[in-house]
């Protein structure tokens, strides 16, 4: 099965590949050719992944420019209630 493009992918399952891939880089195991294609592939997650914490950074600072003057309130989970 053919690989996600990484802007195909969620941020978890980026995350997930990208921990499988550096754990086998660690391993030593993989022969210098296919060592390489799992770097390039990381690099692509990393990239991918660090994007996608920019963007949702900068949804917070817009959402919060919206109202200076908003007071925040502590969220209360209630899910187990």
């Amino acid at each position: 099965m053919a690989a996600k493009k990484p802007e195909n992918m969620t941020f978890e399952e980026t995350l997930k590949e990208l921990d499988t891939i550096v754990n086998g880089l660690e391993n030593g195991d993989l022969p210098l050719d296919a060592a390489l294609k799992q770097f390039e592939r990381g690099i692509s997650l990393a990239r991918q992944g660090q994007k996608t914490l920019s963007d949702a950074e900068q949804r917070v600072e817009i959402l919060l420019a919206q109202d200076d003057n908003a007071s925040l309130e502590p969220f209360e989970d209630t899910r187990d209630e």
